[in-house]
């Protein structure tokens, strides 16, 4: 099976109110396209945000995929909607911690996965004061357009981590199988919009 790792993608979050706060609903062009310039710098947020009768419209990408696989059962009638010419999947739903969420703050993602990184692979990791290991899913090109794979090693540098947190570079003995298929998953970003998920 081809690897994940490095597959350009974009999403659509689609706000709504929910009870408990702001709730995204997260559309994926992974895997119908591979997000094409031409047409993610085209889209228009708040004229998404209209037409589809949300509160807001959250352009999350272009991102490139970290881990080498992804298991999740994607059922038979998978719901597609098409964004200024994007086809894409309806993958997950998000509880915001605010509209603009601040880096190294988690969000609670619903996305019934399991993440699969590769033994002999690197992997770019947070470490918080608690202990918990927070392992980057996707490299963003938001604020740094010209963010690269080979730039990743390098980034405790350039980063701003809150007191008590450490950024690390490892390569993997054994598979790492971060497993949020039956619960939910703890996503947070960091100073540059690369996103982490807590390894358990």
């Amino acid at each position: 099976m081809p690897t994940l790792r490095g597959k350009r993608y974009g999403e659509v979050l689609l706000v709504s109110a929910g009870p408990d706060g702001p709730l995204a609903t997260v559309y994926n062009t992974y895997p119908l396209n591979d997000c094409p310039p031409e047409l993610w710098s085209r889209l228009d947020a708040e004229a998404l945000a209209k037409e589809h009768g949300a509160v807001a419209a959250l352009l999350n990408g272009p991102r490139y995929w970290l881990m080498d696989a992804i298991e999740k059962d994607m059922g038979d009638d998978r719901e597609i909607v098409t964004f200024g010419g994007l086809d894409m999947y309806r993958q997950a739903v998000v509880t915001l911690s605010s509209m603009n969420p601040a880096p190294y703050v988690p969000n609670t993602v619903a996305r019934n996965a399991v993440f699969v990184f590769d033994a002999g692979q690197p992997i770019f990791e947070l470490v918080d004061p608690d202990g918990g290991h927070w392992v980057m899913q996707t490299w963003s090109q938001i604020v740094d357009p010209a963010l690269e794979y080979d730039d990743l090693p390098h980034l405790a540098g350039r980063l701003t981590l809150p007191e008590g947190w450490s950024y690390r570079t490892r390569t993997l003995a054994e598979p790492l199988r971060i497993d949020t298929s039956s619960q939910a998953a703890q996503v947070l970003q960091d100073g540059l919009t690369n996103s982490y998920s807590l390894a358990r």
